[in-house]
């Protein structure tokens, strides 16, 4: 049985919220094979924005997340270190936080991580 994409892509996304000191990405929904494109190419654009010193993930309104879309936070935190950019993820509710302690992508953020 075929997924419907358009239902994923609609109920999933990212909304971001910038100012002088950084951003705020506020992803929300299913971050998954088929949203995470997405979610990846506006995540690229504001980390490689001119203004963007800190930026702030905030994983409060995920619902689920996929292998694809810890790909994505990990190419995030990549392209952030390369362009000096400090990028932090917060609103790690206790599903996302076991799963992030449990692969070790935790320790990867960790000086950014805010519940």
């Amino acid at each position: 049985m075929l997924s419907n994409n358009t239902e994923s892509i609609e109920k999933s996304g990212m909304k971001t919220v910038a100012n002088e000191n950084g951003a705020l990405a506020s992803l929300y929904g299913r971050i998954d094979i088929d949203s995470s494109p997405a979610v990846r190419d506006q995540l690229i654009a504001l980390l490689n924005a001119p203004h963007a010193r800190t930026v702030s993930i905030d994983l409060s309104g995920v619902t689920h997340i996929d292998s694809s879309g810890v790909a994505t936070l990990i190419e995030a935190l990549r392209i952030a270190r390369n362009c000096e950019t400090e990028l932090r993820l917060q609103g790690l509710h206790d599903r996302l936080h076991r799963l992030f302690e449990a692969t070790g992508i935790l320790s990867l953020f960790n000086d950014g991580i805010r519940r």
